[in-house]
């Protein structure tokens, strides 16, 4: 993933008055925007000598603005959403990702060269930087599982391999009509479906909006039979695309993108992916005689030709920004829809989780196990705070870049995991984020560069978890070794440690190690606030104890940590530093640390810093922006990290902070 926006995105246009006659462009913020952004001033009114007018597509409205433009002697400016749009259908009310924006035609009619068939037919399309982002761009759809409308659900069943898929579209969509097509067409489609593959299953995918209740489509109930099935569940595309023998389309969208799953679509109309020697074409565009790779086809469509825009920035971006974007709103909806019941969750944390989990559903917080299973609904229990009854329950965390400020002091977080049954600090059973780092052994190129751009962002904003402190103190010369100290009833900490189970404990065994080092000694940011306890600090073995001090700082300035099981000792290997665990972190046993406590065997797998960061940073928590209140990828939160663009905790939280310290240090002595 590239920068969070792109200002080299924008069209070339500055200033140009576009006229208007569809109130859709004044009351959808979002598609005034982007035609902003693009170089339009968009009016009422009549045009002028420069002017254009601006119509949606071959919309019914299209021929007020086209009756004025030849009135006036004005060009027309057609508009469409863009390929990768959002969610749900635009009639859902979603605002979409990007417009397509075309002064010579409409990409899907074929009767006119409209810019995007011009850009295939005619540009280079040999930029190997492009076309490896063109490839990596594809796997990465395939992995997020986006498609145009992207609520869509990986986890859904699908018919058995071996199927014909025959793919619906809504009746009267203009790139059927645009073609010529009709009911008639859709028939013929599925006759040769049947004929070309005897005996074989057919699978009719129905459009989205059909689904919904919003349009009709070109199939009919009757169509069906023994061997022929309607699909309306809103299964993975490219899952779907797996287990199809063939792909039958008269100018889907999923037609394109069956192309990138490795299918040769037959297509039974004109759409603008046909004609480049990746389509078999039933009635094909003789002016297309092009051959195109499919990167070369996806870059000129996907990345070229759309305005995509990023709300995080309020401005155009890369084509991989909004598909980050779209991809983090895509994983919130398939983990959200359900609607979860959540228990043992405190009071304060719960507006928190309702923003991070209750788009969709409203969270459903019942403390009561059975009550809460009786829901039916996904169901998560705050990790720490897991007790029997809580057993098959998903457990909830801070994710690993939280906030600027302690948890303890009621900051809301910006990202939070979901694992179960396990997680990740206790490596008594295998966790989620285990397996996401075996799986990030490997990286293709495109991961592991956005990995090390993560690495670069963190250290260069010098961010951490909390983000909080100060600089630290002159340090003693000598070779300097960092030993963390961490709350002595922390989860991680009694769940992930067996020999060394206490700070002096872990100092001490420093100590025996590295006689020569000078051991500066960091108390827990929460045990510096007064807000938990972390045990007395003995005086023996650390030269120097420094409190309150901004962990970033501090890992600059030491060439070498050790820990039980602290998250500083994971921020230290982004910084290239040697890191000694005496318990079990999550980061420990993949070659990556020295290690002195139990790893568990099934931790086999070699990744790079770059795949563990990969799975940590990447794949594994959730992100909502502060501004927006949208989900988000972790580039947006580092960004709002860096730029302190976080709301305060306020003066009821503080206050609420200092009485949870106060009643917290108390239970700790009455045990």
């Amino acid at each position: 993933m590239g920068s969070l926006s792109d200002p080299g995105a924008a069209g070339s246009e500055k200033n140009r008055r576009l006229f208007v006659y569809n109130g859709g462009f004044l009351t959808e913020t979002r598609v005034r925007r982007i035609l902003t952004l693009s170089g339009f001033d968009v009016k009422l009114g009549a045009p002028g000598e420069g002017d254009a007018v601006g119509v949606w597509g071959q919309s019914p409205t299209a021929h007020r603005g086209e009756a004025v433009a030849e009135q006036r002697g004005t060009p027309v400016i057609r508009i469409e959403d863009a390929f990768l749009r959002s969610l749900h259908p635009g009639r859902a009310g979603e605002p979409t990702a990007g417009l397509l924006i075309d002064k010579r035609g409409v990409h899907f009619d074929p009767s006119v060269v409209s810019d995007l068939e011009e850009l295939l037919a005619t540009h280079p399309l040999d930029d190997t930087a492009l076309l490896d982002r063109a490839r990596a761009a594809i796997a990465r759809m395939s992995e997020t599982h986006l498609s145009k409308f992207a609520a869509t659900d990986p986890v859904l069943p699908l018919p058995p391999p071996g199927y014909v898929l025959v793919i619906d579209q809504t009746r009267g969509d203009a790139s059927v009509t645009a073609c010529g097509a009709d009911r008639n067409r859709f028939l013929e489609m599925l006759f040769m479906a049947r004929e070309e593959h005897p005996g074989a299953p057919v699978v009719i995918k129905s459009h989205p909006e059909t689904v919904e209740g919003f349009r009709q489509g070109y199939f009919e109930d009757a169509d069906a039979d023994d061997t022929v099935q309607f699909l309306t569940d809103p299964v993975s595309p490219h899952l779907l695309f797996e287990g199809a023998l063939g792909v039958y389309t008269v100018s889907s969208q999923l037609g394109f993108e069956a192309i990138f799953a490795g299918h040769r679509p037959r297509v039974f109309g004109q759409p603008f992916y046909a004609g480049w020697g990746l389509t078999g074409d039933e009635f094909p565009v003789q002016r297309r005689q092009r051959r195109l790779t499919r990167a070369q086809l996806f870059a000129g469509a996907m990345m070229l030709y759309p305005k995509w825009y990023s709300p995080f920035t309020d401005a155009l971006c890369t084509f991989e920004d909004a598909q980050e974007n779209l991809a983090a709103q895509a994983r919130a909806w398939r983990e959200d829809r359900h609607g979860w019941v959540a228990s043992a969750m405190r009071g304060w944390k719960r507006e928190s989780l309702q923003k991070m989990f209750g788009r969709h559903k409203p969270v459903v917080f019942e403390d009561d196990p059975g009550k809460a299973r009786a829901t039916g609904r996904p169901w998560m229990v705050w990790a720490s705070r897991a007790a029997v009854g809580h057993g098959d329950a998903m457990r909830t965390e801070d994710g690993f870049l939280r906030s600027r400020g302690l948890g303890a002091n009621l900051v809301p977080p910006l990202s939070l995991i979901v694992d179960g049954p396990g997680i990740y600090y206790d490596p008594s059973e295998p966790s989620r984020l285990e397996q996401l780092i075996t799986g990030r052994a490997d990286l293709r190129p495109d991961q592991e560069a956005r990995a090390r751009a993560l690495i670069r962002s963190l250290k260069q904003h010098r961010l951490s978890k909390y983000s909080t402190g100060g600089a630290p103190p002159p340090l003693p010369e000598g070779h300097r070794v960092l030993v963390v100290g961490q709350v002595s009833d922390d989860a991680s900490v009694t769940a992930g440690t067996t020999d060394i189970r206490t700070n002096e404990e872990l100092l001490r065994r420093a100590r025996a190690e590295r006689p020569d080092a000078v051991l500066i000694y960091k108390p827990h940011p929460d045990v510096d606030a007064g807000l938990r306890t972390g045990g007395t600090i003995p005086e023996g073995p650390a030269d120097l104890v420094v409190s309150g001090v901004d962990p970033v700082a501090l890992l600059n300035e030491v060439q070498e940590v050790w820990t039980m099981t602290s998250l500083l000792g994971f921020e230290a290997l982004l910084r290239g530093l040697h890191v000694t665990t005496c318990g079990v972190p999550f980061y420990a046993g993949w070659g990556l640390t020295t290690d002195l406590g139990d790893v568990p065997p099934r931790r086999r797998a070699t990744p790079a810093l770059e795949g563990l960061v990969h799975a940590a940073l990447i794949d594994y928590p959730r992100y909502m922006d502060p501004v927006t209140g949208l989900p988000c990828p972790v580039e947006v939160a580092v960004a709002r990290l860096a730029s302190a663009s976080l709301p305060s905790p306020g003066l009821k939280n503080r206050l609420l902070a200092k009485l949870q310290g106060v009643f917290a240090s108390q239970a700790h002595r009455w045990r």
